[in-house]
């Protein structure tokens, strides 16, 4: 069977990045920042085309990112934070709430979001997905709204 297969490259250019990064868990989050613009700067983005807009916690990253996409001026967006499960459900709220926020902005405004929440039961498995054991989860964030942006170029030009 031969079927017309469609699907993203990694190489894009002069595109226009944002990246929300909350200041909660910072010691986590900028590490994974670093991982998403290292990842963008290797596949060709200039590093003056990323923005990096800081929010408060991960609660806050769904609006800040709506807010992003409405201005149109992105090709794509990238969402960094970190919850860490504690004794309360707070975890459960916050979590939910930002994946679901962020989830409603790209069907809104059907542009690629990488998803950098990090969602982990202790703050051990937050710095492993940072940048050591686990790799980073900013850099595979950046790597997925690379392919994103070609795949929605080749899908819109059908």
């Amino acid at each position: 069977m031969k079927v017309n297969k469609i699907e993203g490259t990694y190489n894009v250019s002069d595109v226009r990045i944002g990246v929300v990064v909350s200041r909660w868990n910072s010691f986590i989050t900028e590490r994974l920042l670093e991982g998403a613009v290292d990842t963008l700067k290797r596949h060709g983005v200039d590093e003056s085309r990323v923005d990096a807009v800081y929010c408060p916690g991960a609660f806050e990253i769904p609006l800040v990112t709506a807010k992003l996409a409405e201005t149109g001026k992105y090709d794509a967006l990238i969402c960094l934070g970190v919850v860490i499960r504690g004794a309360t459900p707070h975890f459960d709220y916050v979590a939910g709430s930002a994946t679901r926020g962020i989830s409603d902005v790209i069907l809104k405004y059907k542009v690629p979001v990488g998803f950098g929440l990090l969602t982990t039961d202790t703050i051990e498995q937050a710095v492993e997905r940072a940048g050591t054991k686990a790799g980073n989860k900013g850099g595979d964030a950046a790597m997925s709204i690379l392919e994103m942006i070609s795949l929605s170029g080749k899908i819109d030009s059908m």
